[in-house]
């Protein structure tokens, strides 16, 4: 039964100002082992390389974003390429569009083995404490609460999937992945959420290893992407999103079989926190 990878976040091809970097091919038999895996993917700049990269690597992709058109654009992006690609509408902050986004893995593919969670937002740039209640809500709503209730909601589903491997975490490859950037000037609240999911990431890291899945942080630092434009000044190498997918694809893959709990950083010359 192949594996299934969802992946949440905003869903579009790459565009605009930024030119991003040609992917190589990957060689005969890298990454998956021969398994399948199956990707619920946001395709907008990181979440589209990621998409990508995992679909290339085998996996089956669900794409999701809040927008039907970026939805339709990388579904036909990807699909173009000859990858296996579906998607949907999710608004993670909505708890219905998350039960559609998890009823479209399960329609699809029959079960989720991977979750990477790429939705993130900031309605502010300014003062930290001269940010209201609303943004505050949103902020967390969105970048803090809507991983560990979509997670929430697809455990049991994560679970069967490992019935025929005997708890053997090599051959069923579960993972569960946040992104996000570090802290920069203006950005307090964003800051704050995101911070918030290093604990996220070490309490599910903990509580679920039990149950053979391991959740890890994908940490990047300054990378072309639209919201980075507010950092156009800044004098060092932006990074590609195309840097940050082989982490992700190797996070997901039987080689990152004993790592869980960690922050995983792909920061180049970016300042850290």
């Amino acid at each position: 039964m192949p594996s299934t990878l969802l992946l949440l976040g905003s869903a579009s091809p790459y565009q605009g100002s930024f030119r991003p970097l040609q992917v190589k091919e990957l060689l005969p038999g890298g990454g998956w082992g021969g398994d399948e895996a199956t990707v619920a993917i946001s395709a907008h700049r990181i979440g589209f390389a990621i998409a990508r990269r995992l679909a290339r690597d085998g996996a089956h992709v669900v794409v999701s974003s809040r927008k039907q058109h970026n939805v339709d654009r990388a579904v036909a992006a990807l699909q173009g390429e000859g990858l296996s690609v579906t998607g949907t509408v999710c608004h993670v902050g909505k708890a219905e569009d998350r039960e559609r986004l998890v009823a479209t893995a399960l329609e699809h593919y029959g079960g989720v083995d991977f979750l990477v969670c790429v939705a993130g937002v900031n309605p502010l740039v300014g003062s930290t404490l001269g940010a209201s209640e609303q943004v505050w809500d949103k902020v967390l709503d969105v970048n803090v609460k809507s991983p560990a209730l979509l997670l929430s909601q697809l455990l049991p589903h994560m679970e069967n999937r490992g019935s025929g491997c005997s708890g053997d975490i090599l051959s069923c490859q579960f993972q569960s992945l946040c992104l996000f950037t570090f802290a920069f000037q203006k950005l307090g609240v964003y800051n704050t959420s995101k911070t918030a999911l290093l604990g996220l990431c070490k309490s599910l890291a903990i509580e679920l290893a039990p149950k053979g899945i391991r959740v890890n942080c994908l940490v990047p630092g300054i990378i072309k992407t639209d919201f980075m434009q507010v950092f156009c000044s800044f004098p060092l190498r932006f990074g590609e999103p195309e840097e940050c997918a082989g982490i992700v694809s190797f996070l997901c893959s039987s080689d990152a079989s004993y790592i869980t709990g960690e922050n995983i950083v792909v920061a180049g010359y970016s300042p850290k926190l």
